[in-house]
């Protein structure tokens, strides 16, 4: 992975953004995007112990066990919000150790890449060669970054409306408005920005194709660059 000259900081919060290499899809089924989901929970951990291609061939049980074992342990990063789309993905993360976010996004595309391949009968890299960081200044920044990230769907036309985003497995605002699916969120911190549930629901809701032109997320212009997003 390329040299980053602005260094990632621990303690801190970034919006983490890549798109596939020309564009290509990186999901093709319901079974690629829950390989995407096991791969992130499982390397967001300090220290998995083995890769993740040997524990999903593992029967459901041991898998379940082991996982359990290493929610009892610590994380290389926390994961706020998340949406996996067709050709990019998106992650709101927080750093917990030195080098935290750049490990997790290697070991992340690496495994995932590996496993559409040998899928897809291709060779060669899946992501672009950098991935995208821009760090959460401030707690406005934070809230209006998950709520793009969460609408990501339905502003590139995926979802038609937010009642099927509540339903949506492949992006984390099911989490922060249903019962949650998904372990590795961590919706903590931005939800404590508001005073409910319903708050939260209305700000996500509100003013859908404005938010692209909102100025606390004028860095998002930069995937104008990136075909698809």
């Amino acid at each position: 992975m390329p040299y980053r000259i602005l260094p990632l900081v621990s303690g801190e919060i970034y919006h983490i953004f890549n798109r596939s290499i020309a564009g290509i899809h990186i999901f093709h089924s319901d079974h690629d995007l829950q390989r995407a989901l096991d791969t992130l929970d499982f390397y967001h951990f300090l220290d998995p112990g083995v890769r993740f291609s040997y524990f999903s061939r593992w029967k459901p049980e041991k898998r379940s066990s082991y996982l359990e074992s290493l929610y009892s342990g610590k994380n290389i990063i926390d994961i706020l919000s998340f949406s996996l789309m067709p050709n990019h993905i998106h992650f709101l993360l927080k750093q917990d150790i030195d080098g935290g976010i750049s490990r997790f996004m290697k070991l992340f595309q690496e495994s995932y890449a590996k496993f559409q391949n040998i899928s897809l009968l291709r060779t060669g890299s899946m992501f672009q060669a950098m991935f995208k960081a821009v760090r959460i200044e401030s707690e406005e920044q934070l809230i209006h970054v998950s709520r793009y990230i969460h609408l990501n769907p339905l502003t590139s036309h995926l979802l038609n409306d937010i009642s099927q985003l509540q339903q949506y497995p492949w992006n984390s605002y099911v989490d922060y408005v249903s019962k949650p699916i998904h372990n590795f969120v961590d919706t903590t911190l931005v939800k404590g920005l508001f005073r409910s549930e319903k708050e939260f629901k209305e700000f996500t809701s509100n003013q859908v194709d404005y938010q692209r032109s909102l100025d606390i997320i004028k860095h998002l212009t930069i995937e104008r660059h990136m075909p698809g997003m």
